[in-house]
């Protein structure tokens, strides 16, 4: 059995022990405090690790214009294919799938395979790219869901500008950025993770050593499976991973990768799972139509939890695929054969919808009486 293979078993058996510990760690408040370490203590410290230990370069600073690329492309190519899944526009559900599907959640669904399988330089290079997608689900997102809360809610007073000002601090107070603005400012001075005292260093490190066991754990305890509108949500996942793989296969193809690692990080990490910040606007949104008795309703937030409960296990076994796979995925024509795969995957439930549509039409057509 292949090393890759060895290793891949090892982290799915996390998840399954995670799966285990779901009666025991089976209230909200137990998930949320492991969603706090993992996201306050333990990636931070991975990421400020991982930053340490490399060289920055002004070159990689193009890595978060393309992630920020890559969301506006996604959403772009949800407003036209989501309706041929029968999805009408300005709907609750086009609207909270606009919200979800072109978001990214790294730290929760590719953080932990990249440093497993590549090691800290890739690492890096993923934190900065999410540097892109925290611009996007922290800040566009709460735009477009503000749009389209006062359009749905016409005689609602438009007055949000300091809920804009409020997530941009909230975005450099999160301890992720912070950690990663703490590295680069250190690293300016040449400080590495070896110049630091022997104390914080191992401190950090042990933080550092938690992440892969309790992401794996949080996996298998807060995947829930709703079987109500399932097949169009696993559906619309194939498609988002299959559109993806376009995109990476194009990716690269066209940009001068430097090694190995940056090919596979550039296949993973458009992959990783729909974030929650989305879902935490279309939350706020809820709560201010129940504040001010709305009577429009701008999102559907079961569908929303659904999706990120699909999403996040969904996503996890697609990059341990491409993990699993050795080097198939270093070749744009296999990274462009899988993205087709899933998108004719995806295609079946509108094919089998255009099939009943126009059965439908046909008994119609011979029920009608003759002139």
């Amino acid at each position: 059995m292949s090393i890759a293979i060895q290793k891949t078993l090892s982290l799915l058996l996390l998840i399954v022990i995670g799966f285990l510990l779901k009666s025991k760690l089976n209230k909200e408040e137990h998930k949320k405090g492991l969603k706090i370490i993992i996201l306050n203590i333990a990636l931070p410290a991975i990421i400020f690790v991982a930053l340490l230990k490399i060289q920055i370069q002004p070159d990689l600073l193009f890595l978060p214009i393309l992630a920020l690329v890559f969301n506006l492309l996604m959403l772009l190519v949800g407003k036209y294919v989501l309706p041929l899944y029968g999805i009408e526009n300005d709907t609750p559900t086009m609207r909270t799938l606009l919200m979800l599907l072109p978001s990214l959640a790294p730290g929760l669904s590719c953080f932990p395979f990249l440093v497993e399988y590549l090691g800290d330089e890739a690492l890096a290079w993923g934190a900065l790219a999410d540097i892109g997608n925290k611009v996007f689900v922290l800040i566009l997102t709460y735009l477009l869901a503000m749009q389209w809360y006062y359009r749905a809610n016409s005689s609602v007073n438009h007055s949000g500008n300091q809920k804009v000002k409020g997530l941009l601090l909230s975005m450099l107070n999160e301890p992720i950025n912070m950690v990663m603005i703490l590295a680069i400012v250190l690293l300016g001075f040449g400080i590495t993770i070896d110049s630091l005292p022997l104390f914080l260093s191992d401190a950090v490190l042990q933080m550092k050593a938690m992440m892969t066991p309790l992401i794996l754990i949080f996996i298998g305890v807060a995947a829930v499976l709703k079987w109500d509108q399932l097949k169009m949500i696993v559906a619309l996942l194939a498609f988002r991973s299959g559109i993806t793989f376009i995109i990476s296969g194009l990716l690269v193809t066209f940009l001068p990768l430097p090694n190995e690692a940056a090919i596979l990080l550039a296949v993973v990490f458009p992959q990783s799972a729909c974030s929650f910040w989305p879902f935490a606007h279309m939350s706020a949104v809820s709560a201010m139509e129940k504040k001010e008795l709305a009577g429009g309703e701008t999102f559907d937030l079961t569908l929303g939890l659904n999706i990120l409960a699909v999403s996040l296990p969904f996503s996890t076994l697609v990059i341990l695929g491409v993990f699993s796979s050795g080097s198939y995925f270093l070749s744009p024509y296999h990274i462009f054969l899988c993205g087709l795969s899933l998108m004719l995957l995806a295609a079946v439930p509108v094919v089998i919808q255009l099939i009943k549509k126009s059965s439908v039409r046909y008994e119609l057509s011979e029920e009608e009486p003759a002139e």
